[in-house]
């Protein structure tokens, strides 16, 4: 008979964080946005692709990660909690400006702008994103977990989230969520209340209209998101009071196959959509993730398979730093040019243009590949704070 492991700190945790920010390293920083293999590719309006699921799958480790935190102060409320979630919610926001800020900055620079112009761009800068969208839900999730009875935590907060996934599914029906059209109500409240200016214009199929902008982690599709966080929460609440791995492992996989099962049967009503974040895309993500949770715990912490954790363990002891830095590198990969064969390029086209496509021919395996050496270089800096033991908290 084998004994059952049991462990305060699961490894699984960290691997989980660290699989997420590789992935958004690697999706987001492809050699040409023209040259994806589909996988690597998010959905263009409704569906779900392995790409989709990387931001949710942080989203709903943190939310885990979050309970972990929060119980040393006991779900308390005080003057004291209230200032450190206002002041990382403050902090976790900010770098997102920042972020935004940097790229707006360097792109002006690069295409020789004045300085005094390049650091002027406040009037177009997008406001909300993925950092934002964290601080929110951080912010928004922690302040639930506090105000909730604690004689039934875990029944109240699952009321919250219900609540939210309802409140917002009658928002997208009643409200054309799923248009891509100027009455649809995401489309309409972001831009009233943010300005088409402060949003993200990316998405090709809102092209066609005179005004584009439509923002995937804009205002309105952040309520879903906060209930998505608290998903997380519950896990977390589980993994803290079930101290067995194996009934960890049960549990976790009952409760993301039900999630994935709810959500999939929904989306024939709400099909699954991650530029709105639709209700069934908050349940089939968190059970998938939660689903993946449980692999990770069965093969890290139970079976003791820990050879091949190392470098996904990297980027998830220091999470947000790592993605920080990976997007002001490739802000700085784009803008920074150097001499070579008499003209000036950016490190970016010199990795990818000059050396990968020109010895590899194939544009779309060298597009990955540049991701690959990306995440790879992001990976070496964050390899010197894990031997090191410098944990980095935003």
């Amino acid at each position: 008979m084998t004994a059952k492991k049991q462990s305060s700190r699961l490894l699984a945790l960290d691997v989980m964080r660290g699989i997420t920010i590789a992935g958004m390293l690697l999706v987001n920083n492809p050699g040409s946005w023209g040259a994806l293999y589909t996988p690597l590719g998010h959905a263009a309006w409704n569906g779900l692709t392995p790409t989709d699921l990387v931001f949710p799958f942080f989203m709903f480790i943190m939310g885990v990660a979050m309970y972990m935190s929060m119980r040393k102060f006991e779900f308390k409320l005080t003057g004291n909690v209230a200032f450190k979630i206002l002041r990382r919610t403050v902090v976790i926001f900010a770098i997102g400006l920042g972020l935004s800020w940097f790229g707006f900055f360097c792109r002006h620079i690069a295409a020789g702008d004045s300085f005094l112009t390049s650091i002027n761009n406040l009037e177009t800068m997008r406001i909300l994103g993925v950092m934002p969208r964290l601080a929110l839900c951080y912010c928004a999730a922690s302040i639930a977990a506090c105000l909730v009875p604690k004689k039934s935590f875990v029944k109240s907060l699952a009321w919250v989230a219900a609540g939210l996934i309802v409140t917002y599914s009658l928002i997208l029906i009643f409200g054309n969520g799923y248009e891509v059209a100027e009455n649809n109500i995401i489309y309409r409240f972001d831009n009233a209340v943010l300005g088409s200016k402060h949003m993200y214009k990316g998405l090709a199929v809102w092209k066609a209209l005179e005004n584009s902008a439509f923002d995937p982690e804009g205002l309105v599709s952040t309520l879903p998101a906060i209930a998505h966080t608290i998903i997380g929460v519950l896990c977390g609440h589980l993994i803290v009071t079930i101290k067995d791995n194996d009934e960890r492992v049960k549990n976790l996989f009952l409760i993301g196959a039900v999630l994935m099962m709810i959500g999939w049967l929904a989306s024939y009503g709400l099909p699954i959509n991650k530029n709105i974040w639709s209700p069934t895309f908050v349940l089939v993500t968190c059970g998938m993730g939660s689903i993946l949770l449980a692999l990770l715990i069965w093969v890290i912490d139970i079976k003791g398979y820990k050879k091949w954790t190392m470098f996904f363990e990297t980027f998830g002891i220091n999470p947000l730093f790592l993605y920080v830095l990976g997007g002001a590198l490739s802000i700085s990969f784009g803008c920074i040019k150097l001499p070579l064969g008499g003209e000036m390029i950016s490190i970016h086209n010199i990795i990818y243009k000059s050396f990968l496509l020109e010895m590899l021919g194939d544009k779309y395996l060298a597009s990955c590949l540049y991701a690959i050496i990306f995440v790879c270089i992001n990976w070496c800096v964050g390899y010197v704070l894990y031997k090191k033991k410098i944990y980095i908290k935003i």
